[in-house]
């Protein structure tokens, strides 16, 4: 992030705002789907992000820091729409229209890739969110906590639970196919 332009945005200078934002909505939107899972909701939580870091921006103390601040906005944002369509919850099937058989890493990667999300999408917001922050931005634990603004140590704690949380649920639909064959026989 170029330090100028955030120095200048915080002046109050709309432009140099809408530069940093067009540069860091893919970013956003990638760590918002994630969390949420849900595209729509993932947009809605960017732009709230982004309406409230423009109206906050005054008060970043230093302009080196704004790239953790914003994500942090951001975190907060999807946990905010979360909490508000929590009880409008729709679930998406993805079609997939072809698939080639003879590739072999199609034929193992897509069952895990779909097992994952299954079991991603079954964890709470909290849950997804330390985990998206750990390993898909690949941020330090003391990096995630200060992004979540929670202690190290209860971020390790979270992030053990999410963990086994996760674990539970592939392990469950490992258990599925085999209960299903059992009930047919």
């Amino acid at each position: 992030m170029d330090r100028q332009r955030v120095a200048v945005a915080m002046t109050g200078d709309h432009a140099a705002f809408s530069a940093i934002a067009a540069e860091s909505i893919g970013r956003l939107l990638a760590i918002a789907r994630l969390i949420l899972h849900d595209s729509h909701w993932a947009e809605d939580a960017v732009q709230e992000a982004l309406v409230e870091a423009w109206r906050n921006i005054r008060g970043l103390r230093d302009p080196d820091r704004f790239e953790p601040w914003l994500r942090r906005v951001v975190v907060r944002a999807c946990y905010d729409m979360a909490k508000r369509n929590q009880r409008h919850r729709v679930i998406e099937v993805a079609m997939v229209s072809s698939v080639d058989p003879t590739s072999p890493d199609d034929g193992l990667e897509l069952p895990i890739h779909d097992q994952l999300e299954r079991a991603m999408r079954q964890l709470s917001t909290d849950q997804r969110a330390v985990l998206v922050l750990t390993y898909y931005l690949d941020l330090s634990l003391a990096e995630a906590a200060g992004t979540l603004g929670i202690p190290i140590g209860t971020m390790k704690s979270r992030l053990n639970r999410s963990l086994a949380a996760l674990r539970a649920r592939l392990d469950a639909d490992d258990r599925e196919p085999a209960r299903a064959q059992e009930r047919f026989a």
